[in-house]
């Protein structure tokens, strides 16, 4: 009894004496009346909103090697029927960006894409991009895949002037490319023949001598061709109308004052203005434009005129190179290193397997030295591979 006097009297001092200190004490919680009781219908409880998380720190995408950018400008030559070891360890380690294949090599759909396959294969065993796949479509005697259209040549559908009909044409030749694997078509042909000697108009490879009309068409055969997810290229820039021999085999000069030359630049302008996404640059010389240079190897061409002036931003392309070189009396490498100077996107290199190894060899010497700018590698790399992304490979 004495000692529960003692713990009561004891609470009861720490009670008076937190009360004049004013340090509050806990009470009970008053009971609600029926008014503040929630109904059945009351809003539902807000819940307490989370503590914000920052934000996921972006992991940055590493910059492309000097080996990936200088692989990804190289469209090569298989030899055969079907790619070689060589070829595919290339492919493999990104050596090259793509493949280009001519009529000899075609002998059924079948073969082709099992060839095209076998390259995407390597391609993608090696954590590269895919490949593009070339072959020249452009009508009438100059068709890769025999069996496809346009059976008619430029110049019969130049003639017949429907847009509608080359559109059609060009989307029947899209069908059969993309079934083959081919997922990049070397036309239309862009060129306006003059009123002097011209071999693509002699070999019925030209629309019109109209460029208004070469334009349109032009244009809707590239059309065609995009709707079957293959990508056009017009050719040859600026301009190989005015040329009386073929390229591949003579080194050709075009002494047409500008003027002149704006008419032969009117059909690329109209290719450019609907979307194409390549453009070949002529193995010929532009005397007004650049005495020195040949086009696909002339940054006054190839940089300042095609994309400064006319606009484009898509993938440019040299013509071939071995050709070229070889009437020239230099080595395919060389023109293959001057066009990537000269901010040429792709260098087309129509040699033998060894010779287009060595310029990946003497491209990669180039830019590990400085001569070649990283920047314009970089630029066409980012270009490249918008097309090949484009084309859903």
């Amino acid at each position: 009894m004495a000692l529960g006097l003692l713990v009561f009297a004891i609470g009861l001092a720490v009670f008076v004496a937190s009360r004049l200190a004013g340090v509050p004490t806990a009470s009970p919680a008053p009971v609600a009346s029926e008014a503040a009781l929630p109904s059945t219908q009351s809003s539902p409880a807000v819940a307490p909103s989370p503590t914000a998380s920052p934000p996921p720190t972006p992991t940055p995408t590493p910059a492309p090697t000097l080996e990936q950018l200088v692989g990804q400008k190289l469209i090569v030559r298989m030899e055969g029927t079907a790619p070689s070891e060589a070829l595919l360890g290339r492919a493999q380690r990104g050596e090259i960006g793509g493949v280009i294949l001519f009529r000899f090599q075609v002998k059924s759909e079948k073969q082709v894409r099992a060839a095209t396959e076998a390259l995407q294969a390597a391609a993608k065993a090696g954590g590269q991009p895919p490949l593009l796949i070339l072959i020249d479509q452009e009508g009438g005697g100059i068709r890769g895949l025999s069996w496809a259209q346009p059976v008619a040549s430029a110049t019969r559908m130049g003639r017949r002037n429907h847009e509608d009909e080359v559109r059609s044409l060009g989307a029947a030749a899209g069908k059969a490319l993309a079934a083959a694997g081919v997922n990049v078509d070397l036309a239309p042909v862009a060129d306006v023949p003059g009123d002097r000697p011209s071999f693509m108009r002699d070999t019925l490879r030209t629309f019109s001598s109209d460029p208004e009309t070469t334009g349109r068409l032009a244009a809707a055969f590239a059309e065609g061709l995009a709707s079957q997810h293959v990508a056009a290229t017009a050719k040859h820039f600026p301009g190989l109308g005015r040329v009386a021999r073929n390229t591949d085999r003579y080194a050709e000069t075009v002494k047409a004052s500008r003027s002149a030359l704006d008419r032969d630049l009117a059909p690329f302008r109209t290719a450019i203005a609907a979307g194409i996404p390549l453009v070949m640059l002529s193995n010929a010389t532009y005397t007004v434009l650049d005495p020195d240079n040949a086009a696909g190897w002339s940054r006054a061409i190839a940089t300042d005129l095609l994309r400064g002036e006319l606009g484009f931003t898509g993938v440019s392309i040299t013509d071939g190179l071995a050709g070229a070189a070889k009437t020239r009396g230099v080595s395919e490498s060389s023109l293959a290193a001057h066009a990537a100077r000269a901010g040429v996107d792709l260098v087309l290199l129509t040699g033998l397997e060894d010779a287009s190894a060595r310029a990946y060899d003497a491209l990669l010497e180039r830019a590990q030295s400085g001569w070649l700018d990283r920047a314009d590698l970089e630029a066409s790399y980012e270009r490249i591979l918008a097309l090949k992304a484009s084309l859903g490979g």
